[in-house]
């Protein structure tokens, strides 16, 4: 199978659109050399870059990205920096296990708030928690298991009746919800944006240069993209799903569109009802749907699944509009102003594949929608992993990537997985 070296998008992202043009850094052409390149400028691409660069600043690092920042899947997600780490179960060998992620998370967050402080990075960033909520028996037990394992974590959370959580976020749709304080809400557009404008001076940015091919060489890696050719001790492949089409284990990775929508801003009456505090809301079951309001007044949702190729974009429009029409009658006839698509790349059992692939080529992929929080400390251990320094156990911490039958076995068994998950998730949706 011949796999895409970078995702295509059907419409501009909307958290992109709201911020002020920015003029693309240049593409890669010509004949380069330098210590590293980092394929990916996402979360985890700049991460690693900034983590070598701090270690070693005078070596120069490139990095490549598909696309102009903002546009590319990690201006596309949700916005949610979550300081802990996410479990299904309460068992003393996971709490265990688990408190070490809230740890690594908690320094990893406040690494990336010092970050945004330090270089005034405007990005509406704020400390707002998270709700979960369910309406159906299936997302009930779900949020029941999800309230054990933060109890016997030890972790602060408060329980909130239908009434209670129609005072918070303006629906009675939801039976019950949890609210938990350990996370931030950010526009991850203007976040990306500002800390690829915040890299050492040492690392240099190249957008709209796509990695089309990386191949060994006697003392290295030569990266080929459209208008150059790159020569490096070593290279970290950061682009996600998208990193098997340049050597990465095709065998235990694949890509998951998901989609997102957001009104227009809101008139002042529903925003007084909908919105007594910027907030934001992970679904219990994991077919359901994830809301937040925006500081500037808009209500987004989040849902919907594809395998490997963008969904039409206004079949989905019509299928978020019901879903946040069922939540928000009063939203009927308002509309969404923008629609849009993103990628993530999927592994069978949750876990990355990250490490050495060989002598000098290295992976961290299939992020499976862990968010912003995940992919930087990944990719500033993978950074370290490279330089010969000792990281933390990350197989140990986050698992192995499984393998996956090949296709077509892999998308019918998504399809099927995927169609039977719908039929039980029902209203959750």
């Amino acid at each position: 199978m011949t796999y895409p070296i970078a995702p295509s998008h059907q419409r501009p992202c909307g958290w992109n659109a709201w911020l002020p043009a920015r003029e693309s850094s240049p593409p890669a052409k010509g004949s380069m050399t330098a210590e590293l390149i980092v394929v990916g400028a996402g979360y985890t691409g700049l991460a690693a870059a900034r983590a070598w660069a701090e270690d070693r600043p005078d070596d120069r690092v490139l990095v490549l990205d598909a696309e102009r920042l903002g546009e590319g899947s990690p201006g596309r997600n949700s916005g949610f920096m979550l300081e802990v780490a996410l479990a299904g179960d309460a068992s003393t060998d996971e709490l265990e296990r688990m408190s070490k992620l809230n740890t690594l998370s908690r320094q990893t967050m406040s690494r990336l708030r010092r970050q945004v402080e330090h270089h005034g990075i405007d990005c509406q960033l704020q400390h707002s928690g998270t709700y979960r909520a369910a309406c159906t028996p299936g997302g009930m037990a779900a949020l029941s298991r999800y309230q054990t394992f933060l109890e016997a974590a030890g972790l602060r959370y408060e329980r909130l009746s239908r009434s209670e959580l129609e005072t918070r976020i303006g629906t009675d749709y939801y039976e019950a919800g949890l609210h938990s304080p350990d996370c931030y809400l950010v526009n991850p557009a203007a976040l990306i944006r500002g800390l690829a404008d915040a890299l050492p001076a040492s690392v240099s940015l190249h957008e709209h240069s796509p990695a089309v091919s990386v191949h060994a060489e006697f003392d290295g890696w030569r990266v080929n993209t459209p208008d150059a050719e790159i020569r490096a001790r070593q290279v970290i492949l950061a682009n996600n799903a998208y990193s098997r089409a340049l050597g990465a284990d095709a065998s235990r990775l694949t890509a998951i569109y998901t989609y997102a929508a957001v009104t227009p801003v809101l008139p002042d009456a529903l925003r007084a009802r909908l919105m007594l505090d910027d907030w934001g809301l992970l679904p219990a079951h994991r077919l359901g749907c994830t809301l937040r309001t925006t500081p500037d007044g808009r209500l987004m949702i989040r849902s919907r699944y594809s395998y490997e190729r963008e969904a039409d974009n206004a079949t989905i429009e019509a299928s978020l509009a019901d879903s946040l029409i069922r939540r928000y009658p009063s939203l009927t006839g308002i509309g969404l102003e923008h629609v849009w698509g993103g990628t993530t790349g999927l592994t069978h059992n949750g876990a990355p594949l990250w490490g050495t692939i060989q002598p000098g080529l290295h992976v961290s992929a299939g992020c499976n929608g862990g968010g912003i929080v995940k992919g930087s400390f990944l990719g500033d251990a993978l950074a370290r992993h490279a330089l010969g320094q000792t990281v933390e156990p990350i197989q140990h911490l986050f698992g192995k990537a499984n393998w996956m039958p090949p296709e077509p076995l892999r998308r019918t068994g998504f399809q099927l997985i995927s169609t039977l998950e719908q039929r039980r998730a029902g209203q959750e949706t």
